[in-house]
């Protein structure tokens, strides 16, 4: 899964846009490394997302494409933020 489409579906962003934006302004990271709106996510990846109010930096634990929106909390874990 697309790490803009992860963000989206997750609602760590509103919306899908948003996060291309973000990823295009190198404000997200995977792994350690800059990454862009296509990058390929995978179960265990450690993502850093640099906000205007601070950085999220959170571990993914599962690849859905749909999810609710009690349930969206439920595909990763916040390690810092």
């Amino acid at each position: 899964m697309r790490i803009d489409k992860f963000l989206k579906v997750s609602r760590l962003t509103k919306r899908r846009t948003l996060a291309k934006e973000a990823a295009d302004a190198g404000k997200i990271k995977a792994n350690g490394r800059t990454v862009k709106a296509g990058y390929s996510l995978s179960v265990g990846d450690v993502i850093e997302i640099t906000f205007n109010s601070g950085i999220l930096k959170f571990k993914v634990l599962s690849l859905k494409e749909t999810v609710k929106k009690e349930e969206a909390s439920s595909l990763y874990e916040i390690i810092e933020g």
